[in-house]
């Protein structure tokens, strides 16, 4: 009888699974997984484990497949649970794998050996466990897989001692219909969309249904992806994280369709009604979790593409008027360098088709203002507001869509939480363009400072840093820009670079 060891199969599954892209940054407990390491995988080290978490976060993302992720016992993945959390908030579907050491001396507390594995990384993996026996280490990885896959999709993690699914949820017919007649009828709806949409591939299905129905179309507050074309006529904007304001930019609709998006996520304490007076909302999500704890309306977890598809089967609207289109913002003159000049900039010159990635909180209202995403698949940001994903989360997005430029846009703070990455990308020879806007301090933080009336905020300074340095250390090509007239030559160069990354540092006044 032929025999497989239980090495042989695991890797059998995981080229099943088309994951044979492993992240990770190894340990003692580790090295006996990869004895003989199979020459059709490939292994993305980081040189730090929330990097390693980072990378596959973002290669996920862009691939739609579970990433792989080995770390090392209870040492690696405490250091990368801060990225898992965001990958969980960014229902980013994970495999975390970690070494744990030989059973037979676990009785002893042995030296790197992992107290109570599975429970470590709890509440935010959907599913974790560590096998009893060598045998069942097979059966957790493909539990493991398909649990991460379902949605809603997130990591999950299988401590592993020494020695394919249908992901898509089709709504409640009854409840659809419900769904189509309030929108068929409404006199003024109106769309909020969020990261739900693009994981699944709904961009196509959106923009139609808002054309349909001449709805005006809002980003869901603090949205991880981007969902409908920034640059259309029914797009309405960005709503806040504020339950009043939220209410304020809904008010005149009488139906409110919220999809692939919690309702709401709040960023502040906030009173009084949940939507306008007088009118109703629906929600589609995959979720039913987020479902569950929305304040107000009718809800169906559906997949999104499938469930906005059955919308769009439904009899036609009545008659309405076309809303009126968004107002552009004026162009941003010099001499000064500000985030809006740069944006700006960033929107004129940056390759068609190019993918931005975001992580510069302070900057992002001039982002949003000035440097709009149009195409499907376009850009990516952390759901979970920590920082430290960004800069990571590029490097995978890069190694899973090898074809189109890839753009970071991180504020100095967010960058310093994962500079390592650099090195990372320097090795992998990626044409990353990686700007850093610099304005020497945590700017987020001192804006919610004044938010609660602080007179002085504490710990908010970052002066002395030197970002061209830091990047020329780890073998990555770095240009410093303080004036505005120099911006753009910068910006050509780095998003004409193919042959490895580029680090543009910006002095933002």
């Amino acid at each position: 009888m032929l025999k497989h060891t239980v090495r042989e199969v695991v890797f059998d599954l995981f080229r099943s699974f088309g994951m044979t892209t492993i992240f990770g940054n190894p340990g003692s407990t580790e090295l006996p997984m990869f004895r003989d390491f199979p020459a059709d995988f490939r292994y993305v080290l980081g040189l730090q484990e929330m990097v390693a978490i980072g990378m596959a976060d973002g290669y996920a993302q862009a691939t739609r497949n579970a990433g792989l992720v080995n770390l090392h016992s209870a040492t690696g993945l405490g250091h990368g649970l801060g990225a898992i959390f965001t990958a969980y908030k960014n229902q980013t579907p994970l495999v975390v794998t970690a070494g744990q050491q030989a059973r037979s001396i676990l009785p002893f507390e042995p030296f790197l050996f992992s107290d109570k594995a599975p429970e470590f990384p709890r509440p935010y993996v959907k599913w974790s466990c560590e096998p009893a026996r060598a045998e069942d280490v097979p059966t957790a990885i493909a539990r493991a897989y398909y649990t991460a896959m379902q949605p809603p999709r997130g990591p999950t993690f299988v401590s592993i001692p020494a020695r394919q699914v249908s992901a898509e949820l089709r709504g409640d017919a009854v409840l659809l219909w419900k769904v189509l007649e309030a929108l068929s009828t409404a006199a003024c709806p109106s769309f909020v969309v969020g990261a739900a949409v693009a994981r699944d591939d709904a961009w196509d299905e959106v923009v139609a249904l808002a054309e349909r129905h001449r709805a005006r179309v809002w980003a869901a507050p603090n949205s991880g992806r981007n969902s409908f074309p920034e640059d259309h006529a029914l797009f309405a904007g960005f709503l806040a994280a504020d339950r009043e304001k939220i209410v304020a930019s809904l008010k005149g609709h009488d139906l409110i369709l919220v999809l692939g998006a919690p309702v709401f996520t709040y960023h502040v304490e906030g009173f009084g009604p949940y939507i306008p007076e007088g009118a109703s909302l629906y929600q589609l999500v995959d979720d039913p979790a987020v479902a569950a704890w929305a304040p107000v309306g009718l809800a169906v977890v559906t997949s999104l593409k499938s469930g906005i598809r059955e919308l769009l089967d439904g009899p036609a609207p009545k008659p309405r008027a076309t809303p009126p289109e968004r107002a552009p913002r004026p162009a941003v003159a010099g001499p000064g360098l500000t985030d809006k000049y740069l944006m700006q900039q960033v929107a004129a010159l940056r390759p068609k088709g190019s993918i931005i990635v975001e992580e510069a909180p302070s900057s992002r209202t001039a982002m949003r203002d000035y440097l709009p995403i149009v195409e499907r698949g376009g850009f990516y940001t952390c759901a979970s507001g920590g920082l430290g994903h960004g800069l990571p989360a590029t490097i995978g997005i890069a190694l899973a869509r090898p074809r189109e430029k890839v753009i970071a846009l991180l504020g100095d703070g967010s960058s310093m939480y994962a500079i390592q990455g650099l090195w990372s990308a320097a090795q992998l020879a990626l044409g990353i363009s990686f700007v850093i806007i610099k304005n020497q301090r945590y700017e987020a933080l001192l804006e919610f400072g004044r938010h609660f009336g602080l007179q002085r905020t504490i710990g908010t300074s970052l002066p002395n840093i030197d970002f061209c340095a830091l990047a020329q250390g780890q073998g990555v090509k770095a240009i410093s820009v303080d004036r505005g007239g120099a911006l753009d030559e910068a910006l050509r160069t780095a998003f004409a670079t193919a042959a490895g990354p580029t680090l543009v540092e910006v002095a933002v006044d």
